[in-house]
């Protein structure tokens, strides 16, 4: 693998939201023209929250679909389930072993999710040592995410750097890869906060296989302020995070948006987004039916991508197995 590798999974716990698209999804077929790219669908942290499980078979199904949907290229990436490559817990179990309680325990998502559970369960602590293992194991040098993971990639960058110290040099140690306009899209009805598609107000998130109708709506009710003025600001939250996503879909500069719409009003920026937004999307939704109807497909896809990924998660895990003590089998 001479080019260098970048790593990215998602969860498969429900749909993805525009934030998702826009942050990750979007990007990733550009970055296989470039890099040597893996897309694992990381269905072993979506069990760190209750999930029922004929609905985690059909999300990472529908998360597999809309990869390829995407633009994504099994014979260029690789395209897999994380839990059918096992070296990503068997490394993970290592990692374990060097990462501390304070560290884990200081994980600001760590905190916020234990905060609201009166019982706090050993995955969500220990996940984002996982990971790390998923990053580790195939010596990624960039993983694209939004600034709220910057915490969970600090600790990778430190478990790796720990190992190294203490056995030698195993690990490419990875670095953030974050787009430089819409990595966080936040809320449409409360922008202090990052869109999330378990929100209880649908009205604050947009899906990607949303409909025409319920994309409108939502765009339309999005919270902006008094203030009636386009203008790009911390001081006007809501409208600063349409125009993002603005910029974001139709790959207008901010300045170029904030020009078009000056003395036009919410109420035209706001038709109009929707439409750039429906625009963009209807593509993506046509080759997902297609896609997501074509079983035999898929299931090639994955079991490929699983083969690809094993034989190089586990010339990773040998260095490390070898390295610690472990005899080999």
């Amino acid at each position: 693998m001479d080019k260098k590798v970048v790593y990215s999974g998602i969860q498969p716990s429900g749909s993805l939201t525009i934030g998702n698209y826009i942050g990750a999804l979007s990007n990733f077929s550009e970055l296989q023209e470039e890099y040597n790219c893996l897309y694992c669908i990381v269905d072993m942290h979506a069990i760190t929250m209750p999930q029922e499980p004929k609905n985690l078979r059909k999300n990472t199904l529908d998360i597999l679909s809309l990869y390829l949907a995407c633009g994504l290229d099994p014979e260029k990436s690789i395209i897999y389930i994380q839990s059918h490559v096992p070296e990503h817990a068997e490394l993970g179990w290592v990692l374990n072993t060097i990462a501390s309680m304070g560290q884990l325990q200081r994980m600001t998502q760590f905190k916020d999710k234990s905060s609201k559970s009166k019982e706090v369960l050993a995955g969500i602590l220990n996940y984002p040592v996982l990971m790390a293992a998923d990053i580790l194991l195939y010596q990624s040098a960039y993983v694209p995410v939004g600034e709220d993971q910057r915490q969970h990639i600090e600790l990778t960058r430190d478990l790796a750097q720990k190992f190294n110290s203490r056995y030698s040099d195993t690990f490419t140690i990875p670095d953030i890869m974050t787009p430089k306009v819409g990595a966080r899209i936040m809320s449409l009805q409360d922008p202090q906060y990052k869109m999330s598609k378990s929100d209880s107000d649908e009205n604050a998130f947009i899906l990607i296989l949303d409909d025409e109708n319920a994309i409108r709506r939502k765009i339309k009710r999005a919270v902006t302020d008094s203030e009636g003025v386009i203008r790009y600001s911390t001081e006007q939250p809501g409208l600063k995070n349409l125009i993002d996503i603005y910029s974001s879909f139709s790959k207008l500069s901010v300045e170029e948006i904030v020009e078009k719409y000056k003395d036009l009003g919410y109420g035209k920026f706001k038709e109009d987004l929707a439409e750039v937004v429906v625009e963009r999307l209807r593509p993506v939704q046509e080759r997902f039916n297609a896609i997501r109807n074509d079983k035999e497909y898929l299931e090639k896809v994955y079991t490929e991508g699983a083969q690809k990924a094993s034989a190089l998660a586990r010339k990773t895990l040998r260095k490390v197995y070898k390295k610690v003590g472990f005899i080999p089998r």
